[in-house]
């Protein structure tokens, strides 16, 4: 056999053992050499849904509230309502005109109710009377889950830092846009919020999300919320489920006013 038919064989060999080497590594549309394309259908009928079918709900139910909300200030009483610091009996003002004002000094107070992700109606009034400046006018704030605060503030020409502005995420998110009706009157706010995910070990696994709109003005869209909303320190973000809504008291002769609340939980 000559060298040159010896070389031949070797090669032929050495092809046919990668051959069979690449069959066995191709992935098995690879080497059945079909790839399944899903046709565009040509009946409607392939793209219609019919369930699940979504819950009905009034929107302008009894005093305009969804008839699937649940109430948490109608302006007659506090009944779903306590202090945070000791879960005392309410001592804030309940107006006349259904709605009730931060007494100075008294504290926090929150829902007795725990929630986890909710749409949420608030409606609030800065006071009258512009009794000081910065950080201390008509300063109160939303916090969602006892924790995720959205500033309240009379912003009118009266200018602070963006992050603590109105309609701000405290000390995280500036607000897209000021929104404010004219000091005294009274502001909504329409919030959408997504609890956050923590796994079993505690570590956050999803963060919480927040849109803001000031009457009916988008401030914040979806925001990844990057934890606890601090006046001093970084967010802090320890494993926690349902909390109540808190309606703060600045202490500083705020002054500030709300009325109308309700929920509708998303969970």
């Amino acid at each position: 056999m000559n060298i040159r038919k010896t070389v031949l064989i070797v090669l032929a060999g050495v092809c046919a053992f990668a051959c069979i080497d690449d069959k066995e590594n191709k992935t098995p549309v690879e080497t059945k050499k079909k790839v399944e394309i899903q046709k565009e259908p040509t009946d409607p009928k392939d793209t219609e849904l019919y369930e699940p079918v979504p819950p009905i709900v009034n929107p302008t139910g009894q005093g305009g509230v969804p008839s699937d909300a649940i109430v948490l200030f109608n302006g007659k009483n506090f009944d779903n309502w306590i202090h945070t610091k000791d879960e005392s009996p309410v001592k804030w003002i309940l107006n006349d005109d259904g709605s009730m004002t931060v007494k100075d000094k008294s504290g926090d107070i929150q829902t007795k109710q725990k929630f986890g992700s909710i749409q949420l109606h608030i409606e609030w009034q800065s006071s009258t009377e512009k009794r000081a400046s910065g950080q201390n006018r008509s300063n109160s704030g939303v916090f969602l889950q006892e924790r995720y605060e959205v500033q309240v503030l009379d912003n009118n020409d009266n200018d602070t830092y963006v992050n603590g502005q109105v309609g701000s995420i405290y000390k995280q998110s500036i607000p897209l846009a000021k929104a404010s009706v004219p000091t005294g009157e009274w502001n909504t706010y329409d919030i959408i919020y997504h609890a956050p995910e923590f796994n079993p070990e505690g570590e956050k696994t999803k963060s919480a999300t927040i849109t803001v709109l000031h009457n009916g003005i988008l401030i914040q869209d979806h925001y990844e919320i990057k934890g606890t909303t601090p006046y001093i320190g970084w967010p802090k973000n320890n494993p926690h489920g349902k909390g109540a809504l808190r309606l703060q008291d600045h202490g500083d002769n705020s002054g500030v006013s709300y009325r109308n609340i309700w929920v509708r939980e998303l969970d």
